[in-house]
Parts: structure tokens; sequence; C-alpha cells
């Protein structure tokens, strides 16, 4: 077997050309000394992998999308140590490298990781590249542990990112969480993955002050453009910020007069530049013994059937129109 179905892209195109994702026959990737060779059963579409199409140049060479998968390890390359043949794995991959949408992955065995044997393959891939997002957030930029107090603003707590960072800090931390939501499902799906309050982000200053009247002490933003002074207003001084978003211009004066720091996350940087690979790994594994606990749960809600162009459109179309709760996730079969 020397090439395999994939899902490919040439350009950037609107979700509802049928160009803009196209069925492809591509080379089966050869294996780099650390890598496995995954039978991918399941992915999910994350804003990410909506952003990187709409932004394709036009190329001959097709780009294969996709980050987040579920699958059974193939072959193993000659350096790999942690998997064999069979294993169950779960990942959320290299930007860098081509993606998962494919009927065989490539990835490097030190950002994978043992699914949990709790939850089928379409239910795990709903949860790595959110999971890494998260825990970086919450155990890196914020530096939060199980004695961590105060009040931690999610923004579109109804979101995947945000499904899993309320779930991961109230079973690892002691802080209370506050989400936004801006629709009745996302505020419903906040309480259920475990906020103590939901408020509106449309009112954003005026609720969160209410709710934390002496000030927030740590906020998670995938939407900063537009909230920089609604931060300076209610954010505590000497709180913290951490964004995933990249909005142009973006301007930070504001959060000065607090001493208010600034934090990015990018769960790509460690596989980007080769730094401590094993962390993302083990933050893995930890996730799986959780969620197999029962302390933690999938947050996919939509499962759509037939790892193909057509029903990765679909899932392109729901994650872009901004009003789906949770993660929406494709499974092979």
């Amino acid at each position: 077997m020397t090439t395999m179905p994939a899902v490919g892209s040439f350009a950037g195109l609107p979700v509802d050309d049928p160009d803009s994702l196209r069925d492809i026959e591509i080379a089966v990737p050869e294996l780099r000394p650390h890598d496995i060779l995954v039978r991918v059963l399941a992915v999910s579409v994350n804003p990410v992998d909506v952003k990187r199409r709409a932004a394709l140049p036009v190329s001959r060479t097709p780009v294969i999308l996709g980050h987040d998968a579920a699958g059974i390890v193939e072959a193993v390359g000659p350096a790999v140590t942690t998997f064999e043949v069979v294993d169950e794995v779960w990942y959320a991959g290299d930007i860098s490298r081509p993606g998962t949408n494919a009927q065989f992955h490539a990835v490097d065995e030190r950002i994978a990781a043992r699914k949990p044997q709790s939850l089928s393959f379409d239910a795990a891939a709903a949860l790595p590249l959110t999971t890494i997002t998260a825990w970086e957030t919450l155990f890196e930029r914020f530096a939060l542990t199980a004695d961590s107090t105060g009040d931690l603003l999610v923004l579109g707590g109804g979101g995947g990112v945000g499904s899993i960072m309320i779930q991961l800090a109230k079973a690892l931390t002691g802080v209370r969480v506050i989400a936004t939501a801006g629709r009745a499902d996302s505020r419903a799906w906040a309480l259920e993955m475990g906020a103590d309050v939901v408020i509106d982000h449309h009112h954003l200053g005026d609720e969160a002050i209410a709710a934390a009247p002496e000030g927030i002490d740590y906020v998670f933003s995938p939407h900063s453009a537009g909230n920089i002074d609604n931060f300076a207003r209610i954010v505590r001084p000497f709180g913290h910020i951490t964004a995933i978003d990249e909005p142009p211009g973006l301007d930070l004066l504001a959060l000065k007069q607090k001493s208010i720091a600034w934090h990015w996350e990018l769960m790509f940087t460690r596989p980007l530049f080769g730094s401590d690979l094993t962390y993302q790994q083990n933050l893995l594994t930890r996730t799986a013994q959780l969620v197999d606990a029962g302390v933690l749960r999938s947050t996919a809600t939509t499962v759509l059937s037939g790892l193909d162009a057509a029903r990765l459109r679909d899932a392109h179309r729901a994650v872009e129109s901004g009003h789906t709760t949770g993660k929406v996730v494709v499974a092979r079969t």
C-alpha cells in the first residue's frame, strides 16, 4: 500500500464551494524515527482548521488539514519506545506537518498518548487540542494549583476550549469559574460543564463586575478584539489574561495602569520548536486517567459519519457559523 484516501485543499475557498475540501489520493506518509503511523478513526474540527482553510494560497500541492485525531497505531518508527502496533491513541498533532484528514497520519510519539479506555474514538477525538490549550493556560500561563483561589473568567464557555477549561479548573483548582455565553443553549452547556456563574458576553463589563465586584483574577480570551477596555475595567490589579486569538492592531496599553499581565497561548509551540515534547504526552495521559475516572467528560456534541470531503465541509460549515456548543467530530464510520 503506497497511497491512501485523504481530504485536501488547493486554495482558500468558501466552505460551500465543493473545491474548498476535495477527496484526493496521496502517498502514505513516511515515518521519521520517533513517528507512529496512525489509522485515523475520528477527527474533530477546530476554529484553527476553518481559519487555515479560508486563508490558504492557491497551490498545486494539496494541503491536508486537521489536528485532533483518535485512532490505532499501524506502524512505528525505529526510535519509538512508548507505543506498539494496535495501541489506541489520541493527539492534537503538529501544525507544521500534514494534518489528520486522511486514512493514515504520521505523528511524533512524544505528543501523542493512549486514549481514554472509556471513550469511543469519536468522543476521544473531541478533546486533545482544546485540552492542551486549556491545560497550558491554567497550569503554565496562570500557574494555578489545587490550592489556587480567586475568580477565573472563561470567555466562550460553550466553546471547545471553554468546555474543557471549565471542567479542568473545577476538578484541579479551587477557583470560582465565571463563563460567558450569548445564547440559551451555550449558557446551559457551560453550566453543565460545571461553571459556577454564567454571564452574557454582550454585556461583559457590567455583568462581570456584578459577578465579581472586587475584580477578576484570571481571564481566558478567545475574543480579544474590542474587549481590552472591558478587561482593564474588570480585572483586578496584577491580574492575568491569556489570549489565543490574534486580532490585528491589538492595543494593550489600557492594561498597564493595573499592571495586568498578558499571556499568549499556542498549543503548537512545543511541536513547532521541539520544546519539551513529552509535556503534551504527559498531560494527555493524565487527562485520559481523569476521563476514565469519571472526573472529566468528552465535549463532543455533534458526530458526523464518513471521513470524506462532504462531511468535513459540513463540519467546517457548522464551526464557521459560530453557533456550535462543544465540539464537532467526524468519524470514519
